[in-house]
C-alpha cells in the first residue's frame, strides 16, 4: 500500500499493510534534542508526509531571553490575544484577551482568512496534489472553544454559555463562520481529512453539562462538519480530558476518527466503544508520566499493548508521536524503536 491508502484503510477498519503511522515535527522536541531527533524522525518516516522534508525550528529571537538566560517571549496572534511563552515551542499563557470588555464586541472582527486566490494559493495547489500522489492530506478547520477562551477568560465563557448570553452566541458564530472559509478553503484544496480540536474535559468528566454542550456547539459542528461530509472527506476530532459521553456525539455528527487522552480511559472500554461507533483513533502515547518518567522497556511495552487493545493490525487506529520537552532521551529512541519494530523500519 501507499502510505495514502494505509491511513485511508485503518480510518476505515480495514486492515493495512503496516500500522499507519503520525510524527508531529514539534519545534519544542526538536529544539531541546537537536538534530539526533531530527535524524531519527526521518529514518522512521510516516505515512502523513515526506519525513524528508522535517527541518531544525527557526531558534528564538534574541529579546526572546531574559536577563538570567531563559526563555520569556511575548506575542499578539492575529485574533489580537496576547501571548506569554516560557517554554520555546509550546503553547503559552493568554494575558490579553480582546473581548474581556463586552463593548469591544460589535467593533471587533476576525482576522481574514487565508486567500484562495493568486501565487500563493496556486502554490498550495500544487503542493496539495504532490503530496496527496503518495501521503495522505489533512486540513485545519479551526478551533471553536478554544478560540473563545482566547478572545475572552475562561470563566467568563463559561458562565456565558450556561447563560446562554446574546454576545457569547455572537462571539462563537463569528468564529464559526472564520472557521467556516478554512474548512472551504481546505476542500478546495481536495484534502483527505480536515481536523478540528477543542478540549472539552476534566479529569473524569466533562467541563459543561451534556444537554448545555448539545445545545450550544453541537448545532455548530453540524454546520462546519456538513460540507466535509458533502465532500466525501473524512472528520477528524482532538479533544483532551475525559470526553467518554461525547463519542456518540461526534459519531452522530459524522467524525470519522477521534484522538483522545489516552490516561484518562480504560483503554480496553474505549476501544469496544470506538470499534461500536466506527470511530477510529489516533493513538497517543502519553506525554505526561510515561514519556517523562517511565523507563525504555515501560515505553516499549505500552506500544506494543496499545496496538494489542485496540487491534490496530486489523484498522481502527493509527500511531502518532509527538515529542516534547523533558523526553529523556533514552525514551525518545525507545519509543521511536518500537514503531519502527512493529512496521518493520
Amino acid at each position: 500500500m501507499l502510505p495514502r491508502e494505509r491511513v485511508w484503510a485503518a480510518i476505515n477498519y480495514r486492515a493495512p499493510d503496516v500500522i499507519p503511522l503520525q510524527i508531529h515535527p514539534s519545534p519544542a522536541g526538536l529544539f531541546e534534542h537537536g538534530s539526533k531527533l531530527l535524524e531519527l524522525m526521518r529514518r522512521c518516516g510516516h505515512d502523513f508526509g515526506d519525513a524528508a522534508k522535517f527541518a531544525m525550528p527557526t531558534p528564538p529571537l534574541p529579546e526572546d531571553w531574559d536577563a538570567d538566560g531563559r526563555y520569556h517571549a511575548f506575542r499578539t496572534d492575529e485574533w489580537g490575544t496576547g501571548w506569554e511563552y516560557r517554554l520555546f515551542g509550546v503553547w503559552g499563557h493568554r494575558i490579553h484577551y480582546p473581548l474581556a470588555d463586552l463593548s469591544k464586541l460589535h467593533s471587533y472582527r476576525a482576522p481574514a482568512p487565508p486567500p484562495t486566490i493568486g501565487p500563493a494559493w496556486e502554490a498550495d495547489r500544487k503542493a496539495a496534489a504532490a503530496h496527496k500522489a503518495r501521503y495522505f492530506l489533512t486540513g485545519g478547520g479551526g478551533l471553536l472553544f478554544e478560540q473563545m477562551q482566547s478572545l475572552r477568560p475562561f470563566a467568563d465563557v463559561l458562565m456565558d454559555i450556561t447563560l446562554d448570553t446574546p454576545e457569547i452566541n455572537y462571539i462563537a458564530d463569528l468564529i464559526v463562520e472564520h472557521s467556516r472559509q478554512l474548512v472551504e478553503r481546505a476542500l478546495a484544496l481536495d484534502v483527505d481529512a480536515v481536523s478540528f480540536g477543542d478540549d472539552y474535559g476534566m479529569n473524569d468528566r466533562l467541563l459543561l453539562a451534556l444537554p448545555v454542550w448539545r445545545r450550544f456547539f453541537k448545532p455548530r459542528y453540524r454546520y462546519l462538519f456538513e460540507p466535509v461530509q458533502h465532500a466525501g472527506k473524512q472528520i477528524f476530532f482532538h479533544s483532551c480530558g475525559y470526553i467518554a459521553d461525547l463519542l456518540p456525539e461526534f459519531a452522530e455528527l459524522g467524525v470519522n476518527a477521534i484522538w483522545p487522552q489516552l490516561p484518562l480511559f480504560d483503554l480496553q472500554e474505549l476501544a469496544r466503544r470506538c470499534r461500536e461507533l466506527g470511530l477510529a483513533v489516533q493513538l497517543h502515547p502519553d506525554r505526561g508520566e510515561l514519556m517523562q518518567y517511565g523507563t525504555p522497556q515501560q515505553v516499549h511495552d505500552y506500544i506494543q499493548r496499545l496496538v494489542g487493545i485496540f487491534d490496530s493490525a486489523c484498522g481502527g487506529s493509527w500511531l502518532y508521536i509527538e515529542i516534547d520537552p523533558g523526553f529523556p532521551w533514552e525514551n525518545v529512541v525507545a519509543l521511536f524503536e518500537a514503531v519502527m519494530a512493529l512496521r518493520k523500519v
